[in-house]
């Protein structure tokens, strides 16, 4: 029986050209990251269950890929599911960094600036631009309680993705807390907060319409309600950054005024940036993670149907581990969604060094290692075979952009000739 080759499902090869393109925005990422003294740390794709499953990740936890204990016979035994699992892969990387910054954190500068990249496993029904495989790229800063956490994060957020090309992107703003004040202030009881958000977060899918027959057939909220809360949203769209608190205010006056202040100077920084970075205070805007405490942000790009990177502050997941609680914010980039949108990298110079059969491998060895020193580059060794055309075509299609042929008599080194395709 021939066996099926291909990756399994919801996963993915990547093909050298593509590999070069990530490691190349991975790059330009990790150089602005830097700069504004972010460290990059690495956890272990393997989590103990009990954190995976503690409440930190809202759905993402239906979403576990689980593993089974060792030693456990192909014949299971029976009994709950959890008696049968000790680990599972991570959904996302926030909840093992708070792990990673509970067990070390008398080692780690204060605040802690974090910079993670790598894969994470979530369950999903495969689909086009959905995985069950993928990459996340987060920064976190731990340790600051002062919006000056959420103002940097945005910044070097931008500029990472300014970096790798994209322009023309924007950053809606808002609040938890101004959330639950406004959901409050509508009439929303406390029981369905957490429904009335879920749906209010897909008016960009669904609009006003789809949202308020949903939330008054759907989850059963007088029309009374619905249209109050709608009023208030609409009141505080398109605020400039002086106006946000004064705003906020008369909109939600049960929002505490720390609370309007802090989205005041989140906003005001925003509108300080340099560049072509725009910016919006977005009171539909939810995220779906559970531990978020305070503020909230995502970033959007005209060419992309979903958002491009996300994050927000959530204070009291940290604390769940150190018992202590310690002040946290991060953002995570979209890295396979950005990977999309910019340019494939055009080659770089390639050589092929092309020896006949009686060249000595010590000889084409040499003729390689000389053309790096001289030209820099690439250059590999490739032994002549088949038709000369027809290698030269396939050297091409590889990559390859010139090659120097060695032959067992040549006296010289050739010149790099340039590939052309006849």
């Amino acid at each position: 029986m021939k066996m099926d080759n291909s990756p399994a499902r919801g996963t993915r090869d990547l093909l050298p050209a593509a590999v070069a393109t990530r490691d190349r925005v991975l790059g330009l990422i990790q150089d602005v990251y830097r700069r504004f003294g972010y460290q990059r740390i690495e956890t272990p794709a393997l989590e103990r269950i009990e954190r995976l499953t503690g409440g930190q990740g809202g759905e993402n936890e239906k979403l576990l890929f689980r593993v089974l204990r060792r030693g456990l016979d192909e014949q299971l035994p029976a009994g709950p599911l959890a008696d049968l699992v000790d680990l599972g892969l991570r959904y996302d990387l926030t909840v093992p960094l708070t792990r990673f910054y509970s067990q070390y954190r008398a080692e780690l500068p204060q605040p802690f600036r974090s910079f993670q990249f790598g894969p994470v496993w979530r369950a999903e029904r495969p689909q086009k631009g959905r995985y069950r495989q993928f990459y996340q790229c987060d920064i976190d800063l731990l340790g600051e309680p002062s919006v000056l956490a959420e103002a940097e994060l945005i910044e070097a957020t931008t500029e990472a993705l300014a970096a790798v090309g994209l322009t023309g992107t924007e950053v809606r703003l808002s609040d938890r807390r101004f959330l639950a004040a406004l959901a409050s202030a509508a009439g929303v009881p406390d029981e369905a907060t957490g429904g009335f958000f879920v749906t209010v977060d897909k008016l960009d899918k669904i609009g006003w319409e789809g949202v308020e027959r949903e939330l008054v057939d759907g989850r059963g909220l007088p029309s009374a309600v619905v249209t109050s809360a709608r009023d208030a949203i609409g009141a505080l769209t398109d605020l400039p950054a002086v106006k946000v608190a004064d705003v906020l205010a008369d909109a939600v006056p049960a929002l505490p005024d720390a609370v309007a202040e802090d989205l005041a100077t989140t906003a005001a920084c925003l509108a300080a940036l340099p560049g072509d970075v725009r910016w919006s205070f977005d009171p539909t805007l939810v995220r779906g993670m559970g531990y978020y405490t305070g503020q909230i942000f995502e970033v959007s790009h005209p060419d992309s149907a979903g958002s491009i990177a996300g994050g927000g502050r959530y204070d009291e997941l940290v604390g769940r581990s150190l018992g202590t609680e310690v002040p946290a914010c991060g953002f995570s980039i979209g890295f396979e969604r950005i990977v999309d949108l910019v340019a494939a990298d055009a080659p770089g110079e390639r050589v092929a060094v092309l020896f006949d059969a009686d060249v000595p491998v010590e000889r084409a060895l040499a003729v390689a290692r000389r053309l790096r020193a001289e030209r820099g580059g690439v250059v590999s060794p490739v032994r002549r075979g088949g038709k000369f055309a027809a290698q030269l075509g396939r050297l091409e299609s590889w990559g390859f952009t010139g090659f120097v042929p060695v032959r067992a008599d040549d006296a010289d080194l050739p010149d790099v000739r340039p590939l052309r395709r006849d």
